[in-house]
Formats: C-alpha cells, structure tokens, sequence
C-alpha cells in the first residue's frame, strides 16, 4: 500500500496531484500543497506555526469540524504540526 502524503506545513492530504504546490520549474512538489507552495516558495514566507494552527482552527469550524471540536482540533494540531518539515525544530 503506498503511503498517504501530506503537506509539511498545513497537513492537507496530497492525494491528487492537483493538491500538489509547485517547484520553482513548475514540477509537482511531493511535499507541500497548493496553498502553501507555489514556484519553489512558500505562498505565506512569514507564516509562523501558531500562524497555522489559527488558519486551520479556522477551516476546521467553517467546515462542519472535520477535524473534531476546536479542542480536539487543537490538541492534534499542537501535537502533529511541529513534526511537519516546515516547522520542525533543529
């Protein structure tokens, strides 16, 4: 079974390549989405991870909660998101 990916800054499943950010040559990139990375740069350079969690706390609840309740939500968040590329430390 092929692993799922997932975008290394906001988490969105890259399931169809049309979900996929571009590299600076305009290939697909394997590891950040649409709305994040766009020609080899970050769509948000000054983004910070509190940023993100607030962005997708956001979606979460104009979406019916996807992700559970703002709590629950959060908590996954806090505890997945410093894992991702893009904000993991050292």
């Amino acid at each position: 079974m092929k692993e799922r990916l997932f975008c290394q800054s906001c988490g969105m499943p890259l399931d169809r390549a049309e979900d996929m950010g571009t590299e600076a040559g305009g290939a697909p990139s394997g590891e950040y989405c649409r709305d994040c990375y766009q020609a080899g740069a970050f769509t948000a350079p000054e983004a910070t991870l509190e940023d993100m969690i607030a962005l997708n706390l956001k979606f979460n609840e104009e979406n019916g909660r996807p992700m559970g309740t703002r709590a629950e939500a959060e908590q996954m968040m806090r505890s997945w998101y410093p894992t991702l590329k893009r904000w993991r430390q050292g």
